[in-house]
C-alpha cells in the first residue's frame, strides 16, 4: 500500500507538471499566432472589430481552445477505452445485462441533437455579450478623463448594469433549460438503474447467480452508464472550442497586408539621398456608396514641407493613411520613388521609410527613453536627447529627476497634452527615416512653439519629405507648397487662398458646435433687414441674420 501510495503520488506530480507545460506552450503558441495575424491584418478589415471583441477572441476564445484541446482529447480517449472495455466483460458474462446497462444510450443520443443545439446557441449569445462588455469597459476606461470631466459616471453605471442585466437573464434562461435536462436524464438513469436491479434480482431468486456475481453487475453498469455520459460530456467542450475556433478562424483569415522586403532594402540603400512620394490617379473610398477621393494626383520631393488642408472629416488623415500603405486605393497608383528613379509600390515593408505622428496621445506607459527606442531600438542616450530638444522637449525632460529615464504612465499620465506631442515628434525624429507624416501632430502647441519645432525639424533634417496637416497660418508660412483636400480631388493653393479657406473652416465648425448648443439655429431665417443701424440695431441679431 505504501508503494502504491507513493507510485500514485509521483505519477500525479509528473502528470500535472507535464499538463501544465503542455497547456502553458498551446496556449501562447496560439495567442502568438492570432496576435501576428492581427497585427498584420489589413487595417481596413481589421477596424470592423471592436476592441473589446479582439481582446475577448485573443484571451477568452484562444483559452477555451486550448484548455479544451488538452483536456478533453485525453480524457475522449481514456473514457472510450474504458467504455469498451467494460462493456467487452459484461458482454462476456451476461449478455442481456450488457444490453440493460447502455438502455440509456438510445435516448442520450436523440436527446443529445436538442442539446447540442440549444448550448451552441447559448454560448454564442454569451460570447457576444462578453465582447460587447469588454468593448464597453475598455472604452469606459480609455475615456476615463471625459467621463469624471463631465460628471456623467452615472450615466455609465447604468449602462454597465444594463450589460450585467442583459447577461443575467440569459444565463438564468439557459440554468433553467440545464434543470429541466438534467431532471429528465436522471429520471432515465434511475429507470435503467431499476431495471438492471430487478434484471438481478431475478438471475438471484433463481439461483443462477450469487450476492457476490449481482453486485459486481450493478457496479459494472453503472461504470459503463458513467462512462457513456461522460462521453457525450464532452460534447459541450467539443462545441465551445468549434464556436470559439470559428471566432478566432475569423481572425486569422483576415486579409494580410502585402510585404515585400526587398523593395525595402534597396530603397534603404538609396534612402539617405531623399525619397519622392507620389499619388496617381486615387480614387478611395471605405464604401461602394461615396470616395473620399476621386482622381486625385500628389507629389512631394525630398526638402519640401507640405502642408494639406481638409475640413473635419475630409480625408487628411486617410491621405496618409493611403501614403503609408494601410489603406489599399480602389484605383490609382502610390509610389515612392529613390534617387535612381525607379518607382516602387508601397507595401508593408516600405512604411519602415516614414515616420507618422498621429492625432491624439500615442505615449505608453514606461521610461521617455523606452518611448523612444521601441521605434529603435540600437538608438542611443545622446541620439534620443538630440531629437528631444529638436522636438522643443528637452526644456521639460531635462528637469525630471530622472531625465530620460522618468516614468510616464498610461496615454503619457504625468505630462500635458503638449508634452505628450513634442514626445510624439521627438520619436518620429529618432526613428531617422525620410519621410516624417505630421497629421494634427502639433494642434495642442501654443503657436511659437509650434513654429519653433517645425523649424527646428526643417534645418536639422533638409533632407526629408515633410507632410503637414495643420490650420495654423504660423505653420503654413513655414510650408513651401499648400493643398487643399476635397472630394474632386486636390489642387494647390497659395498662402492666402490658405488662410482664407481655414477662417471658412473655423466658421464652419463654429457654426455646428453653436447648432448643437443652440436649438433657435434650426428655425427658420428672418429675412434680413435691408438697412443696418449700428447704432440702434442689435450687431449680434445683424451677424446671425435672425
Amino acid at each position: 500500500m505504501l508503494g502504491s501510495t507513493a507510485f500514485s503520488l509521483v505519477m500525479s506530480s509528473i502528470s500535472s507538471r507535464i499538463f501544465t507545460k503542455i497547456s502553458i506552450y498551446v496556449n501562447n503558441d496560439i495567442q502568438a499566432s492570432i496576435f501576428d495575424s492581427i497585427i498584420d491584418a489589413k487595417w481596413k478589415d481589421l477596424s470592423k472589430y471592436p476592441s473589446g471583441d479582439l481582446l475577448n477572441r485573443f484571451n477568452g476564445d484562444v483559452g477555451t481552445i486550448s484548455g479544451n484541446a488538452i483536456g478533453w482529447i485525453p480524457n475522449l480517449i481514456v473514457n472510450v477505452y474504458t467504455f469498451i472495455l467494460t462493456f467487452v466483460v459484461l458482454l462476456k458474462m451476461d449478455v442481456t445485462m450488457a444490453w440493460i446497462a447502455i438502455l440509456s444510450a438510445p435516448f442520450l443520443l436523440v436527446m443529445s441533437h436538442y442539446i447540442m443545439r440549444k448550448m451552441q446557441e447559448y454560448r454564442k449569445k454569451v460570447l457576444e455579450l462578453q465582447s460587447g462588455m469588454m468593448s464597453f469597459e475598455v472604452e469606459t476606461f480609455y475615456n476615463f478623463d471625459m467621463i469624471k470631466s463631465f460628471g456623467i459616471f452615472g450615466f455609465y453605471s447604468k449602462k454597465l448594469r444594463s450589460w450585467q442585466q442583459t447577461f443575467k437573464e440569459y444565463s438564468l434562461d439557459y440554468n433553467k433549460f440545464e434543470i429541466k435536462t438534467r431532471i429528465m436524464l436522471t429520471i432515465v438513469s434511475t429507470a435503467v438503474s431499476m431495471v438492471a436491479f430487478g434484471y438481478c434480482l431475478f438471475l438471484l431468486w433463481n439461483g443462477k447467480i450469487l450476492y457476490g456475481d449481482m453486485t459486481f453487475f450493478l457496479q459494472q453498469r453503472s461504470s459503463l452508464s458513467g462512462k457513456f455520459n461522460n462521453l457525450v460530456g464532452t460534447i459541450p467542450g467539443m462545441l465551445n472550442s468549434a464556436i470559439s475556433v470559428r471566432r478566432v478562424r475569423e481572425l486569422v483569415d483576415l486579409p494580410r497586408e502585402e510585404h515585400d522586403p526587398e523593395s525595402y532594402e534597396k530603397m534603404q540603400e538609396i534612402a539617405s539621398d531623399g525619397i519622392t512620394v507620389k499619388l496617381s490617379d486615387v480614387s478611395f473610398g471605405y464604401n461602394d456608396d461615396k470616395n473620399v477621393y476621386n482622381n486625385l494626383n500628389f507629389e512631394a520631393h525630398p526638402g519640401e514641407i507640405i502642408a494639406v488642408l481638409a475640413s473635419s472629416g475630409g480625408g487628411k488623415t486617410t491621405l496618409m493613411r493611403i501614403m503609408l500603405g494601410m489603406l489599399e486605393p480602389q484605383n490609382g497608383d502610390v509610389q515612392l520613388i529613390g534617387s535612381n528613379g525607379e518607382p516602387v509600390a508601397v507595401n508593408a515593408d516600405l512604411r519602415r521609410l516614414f515616420a507618422y505622428v498621429p492625432q491624439g496621445n500615442t505615449i505608453l506607459s514606461g521610461t521617455i527613453a523606452e518611448n523612444m527606442r521601441m521605434v529603435r531600438p540600437e538608438v542611443t542616450d545622446e541620439e534620443i536627447i538630440d531629437a528631444l530638444k529638436t522636438a522643443c522637449a528637452w526644456e521639460f525632460v531635462s528637469v525630471l529627476p530622472e531625465g530620460i529615464n522618468g516614468t510616464l504612465g498610461e496615454k503619457g499620465r504625468g505630462i500635458s497634452e503638449g508634452q505628450a506631442q513634442r514626445l510624439s515628434i521627438a520619436r518620429a525624429l529618432v526613428r531617422n527615416s525620410p519621410i516624417l507624416l505630421l497629421d494634427e501632430a502639433t494642434s495642442a502647441l501654443d503657436v511659437v512653439t509650434e513654429e519653433r519645432v517645425l523649424n527646428n525639424i526643417i534645418k536639422r533634417h533638409p533632407n526629408k519629405v515633410i507632410i503637414v496637416s495643420t490650420h495654423r497660418p504660423g505653420a503654413l508660412k513655414l510650408c513651401q507648397k499648400l493643398y487643399r483636400l476635397s472630394e474632386n480631388g486636390i489642387e494647390e493653393i497659395s498662402y492666402e487662398d490658405a488662410v482664407r479657406i481655414n477662417i471658412q473652416y473655423a466658421n464652419m465648425s463654429f457654426e455646428s458646435e453653436r447648432r448643437m448648443v443652440d436649438p433657435s439655429a434650426f428655425m427658420p431665417k428672418k429675412p434680413p433687414k435691408e438697412k443696418v443701424n449700428l447704432l440702434t440695431d442689435d450687431p449680434t441679431e445683424n451677424m446671425w441674420g435672425m
